[in-house]
């Protein structure tokens, strides 16, 4: 890999060192496993939610779930996480 320009010195160094396969993890066996632990909490899905759509809403976000390979549930979370994490982004607006 090339190392590109706009990488500071400090950068391109951790970068060759990596891809010479000469870094190590600085991580100890307990911080590994509460970063586990931690990433775990972030993806448990603990709730559930009940709400009310029209019908046409319901069908078009499952042909949209459709054509995207995914459940309809797990689109409807993802646009909902996305939004309550500001990361939505309306493209008609």
């Amino acid at each position: 890999m090339s190392n590109p320009s706009n990488l500071t010195a400090e950068e391109k160094e951790i970068l060759a060192d990596y891809e010479q396969g000469s870094s190590e993890s600085i991580a100890t066996s307990e911080l590994r496993s509460s970063l586990i632990d931690a990433a775990r909490q972030t993806f448990k899905k603990d709730k559930r939610v009940n709400i009310r759509m029209s019908g046409k809403d319901l069908e078009l976000l499952q042909a949209r779930a459709l054509r995207d390979g995914i459940p309809y549930q797990t689109l409807m979370a993802s646009v909902l996480h996305k939004f309550v994490n500001g990361r939505f982004v309306d493209r008609d607006a």
